[in-house]
């Protein structure tokens, strides 16, 4: 079972009625919105994790700023507005995540699930500090280095893009940052740069 289903599996029931009610969606949008979301966020973070200074800060953020946390809490700051501080702050995990192309994905998705980039902006908001929340508690303990993280989420982002299909079609097109349909190290150097660039 790849950490993506995992971690849907465990959104199921009183998670997903909170997040429908926050947008105002249908439990049934917004169940095809977040499984259309999660593939691209642990992809993306897959691609990240590939190089190891980004491998290195993803495991630094995973244990300074979102260890030990319960989702159920996580999901209740995200979406209570209550100040987390860095572990519920959605908007700056998505920066480090996607950098550029943010706003890429974000309409992406809106395309593909029918809802307006608001909401998609949202979703990714609320989910960004789960999934990291998540991953920490997963990949994040005491025992945890780089290497194995790095591994971890490498066979997340082939798990998504093998599957293809909505998810696996968006991170395509978000790794192909300039346009040519082939990941290059120039795509890779724009991707690394946008992950150890930003506010920390």
């Amino acid at each position: 079972m790849s950490l993506t289903d995992e971690l849907l599996a465990k959104l199921q029931g009183a998670p997903l009625q909170q997040v429908s009610q926050q947008l105002g969606i249908s439990d049934t949008q917004a169940s095809g919105a977040i499984s259309a979301a999660l593939p691209v966020l642990m992809g993306a973070l897959g691609n990240n994790a590939s190089q190891p200074q980004g491998a290195q800060a993803l495991l630094g953020a995973l244990q300074n700023n979102h260890s030990g946390l319960d989702l159920g809490s996580v999901l209740g700051s995200v979406l209570g507005g209550g100040g987390g501080g860095a572990a519920s702050d959605g908007a700056g995990i998505l920066g480090h995540i996607f950098g550029g192309s943010q706003q890429k994905v974000e309409t992406g998705l809106a395309q593909a699930t029918q809802l307006d980039s608001g909401r998609t902006s949202q979703l990714l908001q609320i989910l960004a500090p789960i999934v990291m929340a998540f991953l920490a508690q997963r990949l994040g303990g005491g025992q945890a280095d780089a290497g194995s993280l790095s591994q971890a989420l490498g066979q997340e982002k082939q798990h998504v893009q093998q599957q293809g299909g909505l998810a696996g079609g968006l991170l395509g097109s978000l790794l192909d940052q300039d346009g040519d349909g082939q990941l290059g190290v120039g795509d890779l150097l724009k991707i690394g740069g946008s992950l150890l660039g930003g506010k920390r």
